[in-house]
């Protein structure tokens, strides 16, 4: 009996130590950056989100709603600013949507957030810094010099000065939503139509004013395959990989309604300031729950 006991010691003891020297012995030079091997998924495709019929919606209600960066719990889209400084291959929301415009891969943007009236990508991009400014300035020669005529006069000639667009102006975001009730599982439902952010756009005058920019389909599936293949970051754990199209479809940001569909086709700010618009905005957030707990009857 002792010998047997000795015998499962000793293979217990040569186990462990044999585990505890593959750790050891572990090939940690694949990624300087990490001490594991991380599978990053790339290529992802959004799930499409479930067909409704006309027949199952009995109602609804389009809500514009607005997301600051400037509170905390909406800064990892604003963050980073700069995609190649140390940012483990994150990207903020409107650099994303910028490259995907540029690129192709959002090739449907439009106007305003009716989204009738179709703007050409190439020019949604060249918009966001404004036209260039022409300005006269002195002609310069070959060898760097002010020319002059033959009164001593400096030539003047039109400068061209090309505008650019700041990204890191854009603090605010403006998504439109429409909320419906399904009969179908008797749930109320909301879906993203479209969404646009606000930035700073340099006027004739050289002063900087606040701006929209043009809107994207939220619903078009080839803007969420975009959202979906990039990450946002989770304060809590670097592991989790949670896309933009995650943060949309569960919520995960602070927002406030500014207009709702009304007779008067009216924002909130046009008939309300300060402290009662905030209320107002509540108000209308409350209403909106109220009504699928309203609908149920003991």
């Amino acid at each position: 009996m002792k010998k047997v006991l000795f015998y499962v010691f000793a293979m217990i003891a040569y186990c462990t130590t044999v585990n505890a020297q593959s750790i050891i012995d572990a090939d940690d030079q694949q990624n300087p950056n990490d001490f594991y091997t991380k599978v990053i998924t790339t290529g992802k495709k959004a799930t499409p989100y479930p067909s409704v019929r006309q027949s199952d919606v009995i109602w609804e209600m389009v809500i514009w709603r607005e997301i600051d960066f400037n509170e905390k719990f909406n800064q990892f889209f604003y963050f980073p600013l700069e995609d190649s400084i140390n940012t483990q291959g994150r990207t903020n929301l409107v650099n994303l949507i910028l490259r995907a415009v540029k690129n192709g891969e959002i090739s449907t943007v439009y106007e305003d957030d009716d989204m009738n009236v179709a703007k050409d990508p190439a020019k949604a991009i060249t918009d966001l810094a404004g036209e260039p400014i022409e300005t006269p300035c002195p002609k310069i020669g070959d060898d760097g010099q002010p020319e002059f005529d033959e009164d001593g006069e400096p030539i003047m000639v039109t400068c061209v000065n090309v505008r650019t667009f700041d990204p890191s102006t854009a603090t605010k975001i403006r998504l439109k939503e429409k909320w419906y009730i399904d009969k179908q599982d008797s749930r109320q439902k909301v879906r993203i139509l479209g969404l646009a952010f606000e930035y700073d756009k340099e006027t004739a005058t050289g002063a900087n004013a606040r701006e929209w920019s043009f809107w994207i389909p939220m619903n078009d599936m080839t803007v969420r395959d975009v959202l979906v293949n990039a990450n946002a970051y989770d304060e809590n754990n670097d592991v989790v990989e949670r896309s933009y199209d995650d943060i949309f479809i569960q919520r995960y940001f602070d927002s406030y309604i500014i207009r709702e569909s009304n007779v008067y086709n009216r924002s909130i700010s046009d008939y309300l300031v300060g402290e009662d618009a905030i209320l107002e905005s509540q108000k209308i957030e409350d209403k909106i729950f109220d009504i699928e707990s309203d609908m149920w009857e003991y």
